[in-house]
């Protein structure tokens, strides 16, 4: 059998960019050698691109960086061209923030044409747009949070009146967040007061716009989406979070070593529960338009309901990753998981 020749294309120029590294070098490490030809591809954090070849990752086992050694770097039309050229069967796209996960790449890989994984322009984009994604989750009968949403400007203009705004509204505490980052980057849950100045001006050094939210006291869970040979669509087993860095899920409980604990499926939690959950997660895939695969995170209250926060339509892909770990609960192989993913995409390109 022919092998398919696959982009893996990883980097960016996102705060993520050492995450989505990781999430590359994971990906070809993982792929069948028998079953796929592999051309790694580095976006650079000036958004160059570095074509490197596949020997040097497949040989780098256990490295905690990609090795960059013997890359042809070009301009990014020109890379989009080379890549159009290699008449690759699909591009896997290991991007993770801003850039990769907003419609950005998939906007451009489209516009020449070259098929990729996951979700298409439109849903990346939505998905990264905390505010429009809460307004189609409520669209779809899913129970969000309060919450408001300033510009940049506005800070800059009328920092007191904000301030004013949302001590109205949320006492006495709330979350902070830039409306379009991931990895939980500039995200603060700080009393009404005297911390709230800070987070705002912290989340506005991430994004021209930033949403204050109702904080709900519950258990962080996340439920990951995928999508069958056939275009269908299931939930995988619920994850609860229990972070152990700081008081919630944020940037060092994400990525550093024993920073959180994942448990599947969540303890002392009734199956009608997670029943919802899982249909809850299947609900915000759909409403967002997402392909391939997705994961979607909630608080569950202390009152037992349910508040969808967010979707992440491009979910790390290491095999520690949030939704891998799901999977293999679930009896799929990281590998397999791949393969799937893979499958999905060029049935949706064909």
């Amino acid at each position: 059998m022919k092998k398919k020749k696959i982009v893996v294309l990883m980097g960016g120029p996102s705060s993520e960019h050492e995450v989505s590294l990781h999430t590359g070098m994971e990906v070809i490490k993982n792929l069948a050698a028998k079953k796929y030809e592999i051309l790694p591809v580095v976006i650079l954090r000036n958004r160059a691109w570095m074509f490197l070849p596949s020997r040097s990752f497949l040989s780098s086992a256990g490295a905690k960086t990609a090795p960059m050694k013997g890359g042809v770097t070009m301009r990014e039309t020109s890379a989009l061209e080379k890549v159009r050229r290699e008449k690759s069967d699909i591009t896997f796209l290991a991007v993770h923030g801003e850039f990769g996960e907003d419609g950005t790449i998939q906007k451009l890989l489209q516009a020449h044409g070259i098929p990729y994984t996951g979700s298409g322009v439109f849903a990346s984009a939505v998905g990264m747009d905390k505010p429009k994604s809460a307004v189609l989750f409520r669209e779809a009968g899913l129970s969000v949070p309060e919450f408001l949403v300033f510009s940049r400007n506005s800070w800059r203009s009328t920092p007191d009146r904000i301030i004013r705004a949302i001590a109205k509204k949320f006492s006495p505490s709330c979350v902070i967040k830039p409306a379009d980052r991931g990895s939980s980057v500039g995200v603060h849950i700080v009393k009404v007061g005297r911390e709230l100045r800070a987070a705002l001006t912290d989340a506005f050094s991430y994004s021209h716009s930033v949403m204050a939210q109702e904080f709900v006291r519950g258990r962080e869970i996340t439920c990951g989406v995928l999508e069958r040979a056939d275009g269908s669509i299931f939930s995988l087993p619920p994850i609860e979070i229990i972070p152990k860095k700081g008081a919630y899920y944020d940037y060092a409980s994400k990525y550093h070593k024993g920073g959180s604990e994942h448990v599947i499926p969540p303890r002392g939690i009734p199956k009608k529960t997670i029943s919802a959950i899982q249909d809850a997660s299947v609900a915000a895939h759909a409403v967002i338009g997402c392909g391939g695969y997705s994961r979607t995170d909630f608080i569950l209250s202390e009152d037992g309901k349910l508040h969808t926060l967010e979707i992440n339509t491009l979910p790390g892909m290491t095999q520690t990753s949030l939704l891998p770990e799901a999977a293999r609960t679930a009896g799929i192989r990281f590998p397999d998981l791949l393969d799937s993913i893979l499958i999905g995409s060029l049935r949706r390109a064909a």
